[in-house]
């Protein structure tokens, strides 16, 4: 018995999981930057890059890069929507970048042992995962408006202004990761089978 298969067994991540780690939370902070500016909760790539970062790294991994992301924006470098630094966590949408670390999650333990990667199910893991980031994000969104923020926002409206309006582009954003989300995986499978 060798004595390097037993230290790589108790390392917690290797160069190549550390690499595509930040590289996902690099790609998120990227999507941030592209938006269609909508009040309250901008329409951005974000989401579709928590999703992909789900279907490619599986759970741990995904979830890990959007952490990653989140504790690079709270020290200050800006790149979320709105800039960044430690005060973010009083912004009303930082919900649902708790949202994204939730999100990618539940993508990659939904699909990281599905093979082949069906669209009907990676659809639904979609669904859920997407769900995942609302449910956080809108709840922060109605507290803050009505707690910080001191606005009487009903929970109705914050659904509608917090979900419902960025739903036609979250639906768009799937469909672009179904129809790619297993062609990349499968690439990625046939260079490195040991990714998730």
């Amino acid at each position: 018995m060798s004595l390097v298969p037993e230290r790589e067994e108790t390392r917690w991540l290797s160069a190549r999981e550390l690499s595509l780690v930040a590289l996902f939370a690099a790609f998120t902070g990227i999507g941030g930057f592209i938006r269609v500016p909508i009040p309250f909760v901008p329409l951005t790539l974000q989401t579709l890059m928590v999703m992909f970062s789900g279907v490619l790294l599986g759970g741990r991994l995904a979830a890990l890069s959007q952490l990653v992301y989140i504790l690079v924006g709270l020290m200050g470098i800006p790149i979320f929507a709105h800039g960044g630094g430690p005060g973010y966590v009083l912004q009303p949408t930082f919900g649902y970048l708790l949202g994204f670390v939730c999100g990618a999650y539940v993508i990659g333990r939904f699909t990281e042992k599905r093979n082949p990667l069906t669209r009907s199910f990676l659809c639904v893991a979609l669904v859920v995962g997407t769900t995942a980031i609302y449910i956080p994000g809108v709840s922060v969104l109605y507290l803050n408006l009505n707690f910080i923020q001191q606005k009487a926002v009903s929970l109705s409206t914050a659904i509608n202004i917090g979900c419902l309006v960025v739903l036609p582009g979250d639906l768009i954003k799937i469909g672009v990761v179904l129809y790619f989300g297993p062609l990349l995986r499968q690439k990625i499978q046939m260079s490195s089978p040991d990714i998730s």
